[in-house]
Order: C-alpha cells, then sequence, then structure tokens
C-alpha cells in the first residue's frame, strides 16, 4: 500500500500543482505579455503537453485510490468524500479535454480567435473548479486522517 500512496500523491502534485501554475501564474502572465493569436497557441501547447501527464494522474489517482479503498476494513467517511471528489474531478477533466480543449484546438487551427477565447474561457472557469475541488480533497484527506 505504500506504494501505491507514493504513486497517489505524486499524480496527485502533479495534476494540482499544474493547475495552480497555469491558473494563478501561467494565465495573468500570458495575459499581460501576449495578443490574443500568439496566447491561444500557447495554450493549445501548454495543455497539449500537460493533459498528456493528466490523463496518467487521473489513471493512476482512480486506480491507486480505489484499490486502497479495497484493502481498508472499514472504509472511512472522509476516503469516501475524497473518492467522489475525486470521480468528479476526474469527469470535469475528462469533460474539458473531449469539449472545450477540442474547440480550442480547431479554432486555433482556423484562426477563428473569437471561438478559441470562447474555448478557452470555459476551460478557465473548468479548471478553476477542479482546482478548488482538488484542495478542498487536500484538505479532506489530511483532516480526516487526524480524526
Amino acid at each position: 500500500m505504500r506504494v501505491e500512496l507514493l504513486l497517489h500523491v505524486i499524480s496527485d502534485v502533479v495534476w494540482i500543482g499544474g493547475m495552480f501554475l497555469a491558473y494563478l501564474a501561467v494565465r495573468p502572465a500570458a495575459v499581460e505579455a501576449l495578443e490574443p493569436p500568439q496566447r491561444l497557441k500557447l495554450w493549445v501547447g501548454i495543455f497539449t503537453r500537460f493533459f498528456r501527464w493528466v490523463w496518467a494522474a487521473v489513471i493512476l489517482i482512480l486506480g491507486t485510490g480505489f484499490s486502497m479503498m479495497g484493502q481498508m476494513q472499514p472504509v472511512r467517511a472522509y476516503v469516501i468524500v475524497m473518492a467522489i471528489v475525486g470521480v468528479l474531478m476526474s469527469a470535469i477533466f475528462m469533460h474539458v479535454y473531449f469539449a472545450p480543449f477540442g474547440r480550442l484546438k480547431r479554432a486555433v487551427r482556423d484562426e477563428d480567435w473569437k471561438a478559441g477565447g470562447a474555448a478557452l474561457g470555459q476551460i478557465r472557469i473548468l479548471v478553476g473548479i477542479n482546482l478548488a475541488l482538488g484542495l478542498i480533497n487536500i484538505c479532506v484527506a489530511m483532516l480526516g486522517s487526524m480524526i
């Protein structure tokens, strides 16, 4: 279970840390420094690379999380809350990947900057929600394990 926990936590750090960096550092810097066409192209490049890691993180988080739950007797309430939040976050990520990210890539390819901006705006909102959920889940993990 220690290796599973290690993989679980590293995957959490990659995903949540990446969202934190993108949302609170890269986004404001990109808005200040780049015009919309360059900014949208940058985000396609960032997301293309980052989302590969997020897919791996999601698979590892869900796989290790449910595996560790299966080894617990009984499963404590805070662990169930963490699982529910993790599944919700994964569903939000999959929506981002298959819907607005797809629209963003097409808009950049077609140089439709208005549509690209709209898609990026949707991604920003959903990443903000997932970042908040991820930080809440960290608090649940830490506080729940103390009770």
